[in-house]
């Protein structure tokens, strides 16, 4: 395969609730989360749901813990525009399979019928309605308190980074603007802020990962390295040939086309080498 390279919050109150229930919404491309629960049930490692309390807000989210002997970096998972999905915590639980504590918070928490979460939502498409419905300055808030929950963990050796997909591509871009401690951000087909002066505040290194067929998204990388460059930041993007977006959930699937699969497996060989290589 061809591939081209583009050289706060107040401290949470956590309660631990029930390990892993089964039902989530599918995700954001394709009604089907059989794949993704086969994984989870059929998971050795320790799923938990935990309540992350911050001012009036109660965030819901999906903890996956290694089975290591040392303390682990934690990664903080974003999920994409409809909701914490089946398929998010999927990819939370490979992370946990490699050495890392996933986290993914329901940034839907609160957002769904009678106060509910992702799940309550009838479908993907109300889902997807909510998510750009809510205030960037929450999403934020709600990322703060999750991320400080996260490093708080007996089990966590205090590294943090930030991954996300589609929409949570664009907000673990946007949090690296604001959260100075990451030791990495990975945005997975996510556009940039447009912000120069946020920009200027990210101290992380930023990894984009890119499908070659994905124009709407991909078109912005050229721009935002230029902006990048200017900003004295560092961001290295890598464009997936033939790839379209989501490529990383949709290469996993069983009827994968041959670009998003190879996609697929060398966007998760780079991440997982761009971990490793942290340190932590």
């Amino acid at each position: 395969m061809s591939r081209t390279r583009f050289a706060l919050a107040p401290a949470a109150l956590i309660l631990a609730v029930s390990t892993l229930t089964s039902a989530s919404l599918a995700c954001a491309q394709g009604d089907s989360p059989d794949p993704a629960l086969q994984r989870l049930n059929d998971s050795p490692r320790h799923h938990e749901w935990v309540q992350v309390k911050h001012g009036e807000r109660t965030v819901h989210a999906f903890v996956v813990f290694p089975e290591v002997e040392k303390k682990a970096p934690a990664v903080l998972v974003i999920h994409e525009n409809r909701g914490l999905s089946d398929w998010v915590r999927g990819v939370a639980d490979q992370l946990a399979e490699h050495g890392y504590i996933a986290i993914a918070p329901d940034l839907l928490s609160g957002a769904g019928p009678d106060g509910g979460k992702t799940s309550d939502f009838p479908d993907t498409n109300a889902a997807r309605d909510a998510i750009y419905e809510l205030e960037q300055a929450q999403v934020t808030a709600d990322l703060d308190a999750v991320a400080d929950y996260a490093k708080s963990l007996p089990a966590s050796n205090g590294t943090l980074t930030v991954a996300g997909f589609c929409w949570g591509g664009r907000q673990s871009f946007e949090f690296a603007t604001h959260r100075s401690d990451l030791a990495a951000a990975f945005v997975f087909y996510g556009t940039p802020p447009r912000d120069e002066k946020a920009l200027r505040a990210i101290e992380a290194p930023v990894y984009g990962f890119y499908g070659g067929a994905d124009n709407r998204v991909t078109s912005t990388v050229k721009n935002t390295q230029q902006r990048m460059q200017t900003a004295g930041k560092t961001y290295e993007p890598e464009v997936y040939e033939g790839a379209g977006h989501g490529f990383l959930r949709a290469g996993e699937a069983p009827d994968a086309g041959e670009a998003n699969r190879k996609a697929h497996d060398a966007g998760w060989e780079r991440w997982l080498k761009l971990l490793g290589g942290l340190g932590g």
